[in-house]
């Protein structure tokens, strides 16, 4: 646990809004997708790009399928909640 806790005080403060972000109930909207992606990296994890708009989020072997939002850039809040628990049981903690 102590080691979590201490990639998350690692990251960047913006990366550490948007996890606090994500992690606020009732999911919040309007968080934009590249922050979500730049968030993944910063925790260690890998983005890939899939056929269209289909996106593949990797963190210790674990990976989470999305599809980047079109035609605006923000997430949709069902995506937050997905992440959300995606993050989880990925044991990350803020």
């Amino acid at each position: 646990m102590i080691a979590k806790k201490a990639i998350i005080n690692s990251i960047k403060a913006k990366h550490r809004r948007v996890c606090e972000a994500i992690f606020s109930m009732p999911a919040r909207g309007g968080i934009v997708f590249s922050d979500i992606e730049a968030l993944i990296v910063a925790l260690g994890g890998e983005v890939r790009e899939g056929e269209g708009s289909r996106i593949v989020f990797e963190i210790k072997g674990s990976r989470k399928y999305l599809h980047r939002p079109h035609p605006g850039k923000e997430a949709k809040k069902y995506q937050i909640e997905e992440i959300r628990e995606w993050l989880r049981k990925l044991e990350v903690k803020i």
